[in-house]
């Protein structure tokens, strides 16, 4: 029997065009993840613009049963970054993808 399992992906990237050096985007940028991972059941991973200090890409991630749920969820965590005045939401987007997980073989 194959259950039915729903993967939300949100990805940002933001900006912080007026930061001089990683050491301050690290400031910025690594309270908002450590605060999402805190706050939401979520994954979240820096992907990219790591060695550039004035842009970075941040991803989130999680799965459900309920893709209204993944909706509602993904929603807040938009909410809470860009609810951050450390830096500037350059581009965001947002997917809910079904993924028809097979069946697990149980241990008797």
């Amino acid at each position: 029997m194959s259950a039915r399992v729903y993967v939300a992906v949100y990805l940002v990237d933001v900006e912080m065009p007026w930061v001089r050096s990683l050491k301050e985007k690290r400031a910025l940028i690594l309270p908002v993840t450590e605060k999402l991972k805190v706050r939401f059941p979520v994954s979240v991973a820096r992907l990219d613009g790591l060695n550039a200090h004035d842009w970075e890409r941040i991803g989130v991630t999680a799965i459900s049963a309920d893709a209204q749920w993944l909706d509602a969820l993904m929603l807040k965590v938009a909410g809470f970054i860009e609810g951050n005045a450390g830096f500037r939401i350059r581009a965001s987007d947002c997917s809910v993808d079904i993924w028809d997980a097979p069946a697990l073989s149980g241990v008797d």
